[in-house]
């Protein structure tokens, strides 16, 4: 069983730029796809990137993709998204998530995830 902390959320304005880190303690890290969505209030679980085991591909949303870059670091079990040209839109809490596959990450299928760090963005 893998269990994933997220932290680095805040408020920033506008334009700004947050850097948000995923922790991964016990089981495997480096066999699964790792990923993250957000969810704001009201509004559908929303798919945002995804990263192979490896790292070596790379999966974003439409709407943050060229803003947002994913990456990890097997060898500390973490996870990292960086966000730049922070929007209002962009305001959520961001959960990381262990899946099987880029297709099942978008299809909202995780073996694990975390419990959430709130990004807000103001205008």
């Amino acid at each position: 069983q893998v269990q994933l902390v997220e932290s680095g959320g805040g408020l920033v304005q506008a334009g700004g730029s947050l850097r948000l880190s995923c922790a991964a303690s016990k089981g495997t890290f480096g066999v699964y796809v790792m990923g993250w969505f957000r969810q704001a209030p009201g509004k559908e679980r929303e798919f945002v990137a995804a990263i192979t085991p490896t790292g070596s591909s790379t999966d974003y949303a439409d709407s943050v993709k060229g803003r947002f870059t994913i990456s990890r670091d097997n060898s500390k079990n973490a996870m990292y998204l960086r966000m730049d040209g922070l929007k209002p839109e962009d305001t959520a809490p961001y959960y990381c998530a262990a899946g099987r596959s880029f297709s099942s990450l978008r299809r909202k299928i995780y073996d694990y995830w975390g419990q959430g760090t709130q990004v807000t963005v103001s205008s």
